[in-house]
């Protein structure tokens, strides 16, 4: 379709402009009668919610991780204590007070809702020929806005349950909040009624020209994810439903996508023409890119590791907001939490390609997830061999996999002082990760990857744990298999498996744990712990379970009920 040319050059226009204004209003000063003038009018403006959404994805993934097992933020020689506010994500001590990111998550979820409404009233007063597009161009442009506008209502319905609904834009007085049941009702309506509006990917390889736009398979995608948590939302399963889906885009009924032949295809620079890739966020270095935001991806390394990766022009900075929580105590025993751990839980499975240190291999190729050990350089001056430093303090790191004291330790050594909490770490403490790729400042294709927002593994997992749940245990070892196997050489398949394709036994515990190697620092790990009723009865390190499970869905904070007198707190926060 010609439109698709002219989508891709709106949406990469729109990128330029920044999201970070927000108490921006849509068109304040342009009335929409006066605006669309022209066919590119329309396109620029059924894009525009398409940048903030982008931006909005960092609230999203503090709230989704730091609150779950797998990633954590300790106070590293008097860094990243900020009055405590990361203990208590990982503590789930928040407040209706203190719970910024939750705020964000609101307001940024309910500004890109507002956007998709004036867009899609808009389109709703104009026909097809009025600019020049055909009924079926005309529909997927308004299909692309609802479709968004979906995706903004699960994350509030995952985050908050209890939440208003709006769907206009002009008629705005203040909503009271829906039941989960309306919100859910409304998603899975919208998600059936715009997917047959979308367009549909129609042969492999072809993923450049859409990239950035919801697709057929993305907006079933989407269902998927509503209708895996059924359970968690609205308190029905709706297993077969989110099998049926899953089936189907698998089998090629919205669109053509196949996995790619290895596990980083899905983040690497070309990811836009990886057919593993249902729906992202175009990103280049000339334009934005919040997933090399400090909020997601740019804070998982050292604060110095700038010279290890030779990045320092990239515009990135990084720090150590994150780091994988530990598997080893302070005298080097190995921790036995069943949860948590993520590094012991990749190290299950003997010649994982992700276990890998990090290393950029030139030619715009890395290889390796993880950041551990001494992280040697060439100092660009002398021509010596260096290693990174920390900040502000005298000793090289050597990266473990614990968190204590150690400074300036040899690798074999443990401190005297045993306490490993939150609150008593350094910069040697956690192994860091590198998710997309940090390629060096002479790498053309540095800072060019796009943010993949749903790939095929979410579907065949998905499709995987409704199997297990109905008693298919092998049916979900073969589609979990299909994944796995590109993380290990072919000699290793037998022992790293599932059974019967391998030795390894599925079950429950191994599906949850499987869903965090795969999906490791990916925004979900929160709703996949809920789900399978561990995040708030669960234990890992240096966190107790709770007392109760209110903290499964965040607080409005009192800035918001401020706004709106007629919302109700949501139970557990008092009133």
């Amino acid at each position: 379709m010609k439109l698709l040319k002219y989508m891709a050059l709106a949406f990469y226009a729109l990128t330029l402009a920044s999201c970070t204004d927000l108490d921006e209003t849509l068109y304040d000063q342009v009335g929409s009668e006066n605006y669309y003038n022209t066919k590119m009018d329309v396109i620029r403006a059924a894009f525009r919610p398409f940048e903030h959404a982008f931006w909005s994805i960092s609230s999203r993934h503090v709230l989704n991780e730091l609150t779950a097992d797998q990633l954590i933020t300790p106070t590293r020689d008097g860094w990243w204590n900020d009055g405590g506010k990361w203990e208590r994500l990982h503590y789930h001590t928040w407040t209706v007070d203190d719970l910024g990111e939750a705020q964000t998550e609101w307001n940024g979820c309910f500004q890109g809702i507002m956007q998709c409404n004036l867009v899609i009233e808009d389109l709703s007063r104009f026909s097809p020929e009025d600019f020049g597009f055909s009924e079926l161009e005309f529909n997927n442009l308004k299909g692309q806005c609802r479709a968004l506008r979906a995706w903004f209502y699960i994350r509030l319905l995952d985050a908050f349950r209890n939440v208003p609904l709006v769907t206009t834009y002009s008629d705005r007085p203040q909503n009271p909040q829906a039941s989960p049941e309306e919100i859910f009702e409304f998603i899975e309506k919208e998600l059936l009624d715009c997917t047959g509006l979308l367009i549909k990917k129609t042969g492999l390889g072809t993923n450049k020209t859409i990239q950035g736009q919801w697709t057929q398979a993305a907006a079933a995608s989407l269902l998927v994810r509503l209708y895996l948590n059924a359970e968690v939302y609205i308190g029905e399963e709706r297993y077969n439903e989110c099998a049926r889906y899953a089936q189907d885009i698998l089998d090629g009924k919205y669109g053509d996508y196949e996995l790619a032949d290895r596990w980083d295809a899905a983040f690497d620079w070309d990811n836009d023409e990886c057919d593993e890739v249902i729906f992202g966020f175009p990103g280049s270095k000339g334009y934005t890119h919040w997933h090399y935001d400090g909020d997601t991806y740019a804070w998982t390394v050292p604060a110095k590791a700038n010279l290890f990766f030779n990045d320092t022009k990239s515009g990135v900075g990084h720090n150590t907001k994150y780091a994988a929580s530990p598997s080893y105590d302070l005298d080097g025993n190995l921790y036995e939490y069943e949860l948590g751990m993520p590094i012991q839980n990749f190290r299950k499975y003997e010649g994982d390609k992700r276990m890998l240190l990090y290393r950029n291999l030139g030619g715009s190729r890395r290889e390796g997830l993880f950041l551990y050990g001494y992280l040697e350089y060439t100092d660009p001056e002398t021509g010596t061999i260096k290693r990174v430093r920390a900040p502000e303090q005298p000793y090289d790191l050597y990266i473990r996999d614990a968190v204590g004291r150690f400074q300036g330790m040899a690798p074999d050594k443990w401190p005297t002082d045993k306490e490993s909490k939150l609150a008593n770490a350094d910069h040697n403490s956690g192994w860091h990760f590198v998710k997309y790729p940090l390629y060096d400042d002479d790498d053309p294709n540095q800072v060019e990857s796009d943010y993949t927002e749903i790939r095929l593994p979410e579907i065949i997992y998905s499709l995987a744990e409704c199997k297990l749940r109905k008693g298919d245990r092998n049916g979900a070892a073969r589609l979990l298999n299909s994944v796995r196997k590109r993380n290990y050489e072919p000699d290793h398949h037998y022992d790293v498996l599932y059974s019967p394709e391998g030795m390894c036994r599925l079950d429950e515990a191994e599906m949850l744990a499987e869903w965090g190697r795969e999906f490791f620092a990916e925004s979900r790990r929160r709703i996949d712990l809920i789900r399978f009723g561990k995040f708030n009865t669960g234990r890992w390190w240096d966190k107790n379970p709770d007392a109760d499970s209110h903290t499964a869905i965040f607080p409005i904070t009192r800035t918001i009920l401020n706004s709106n007198p007629i919302l109700n707190q949501n139970p557990g926060y008092g009133n």
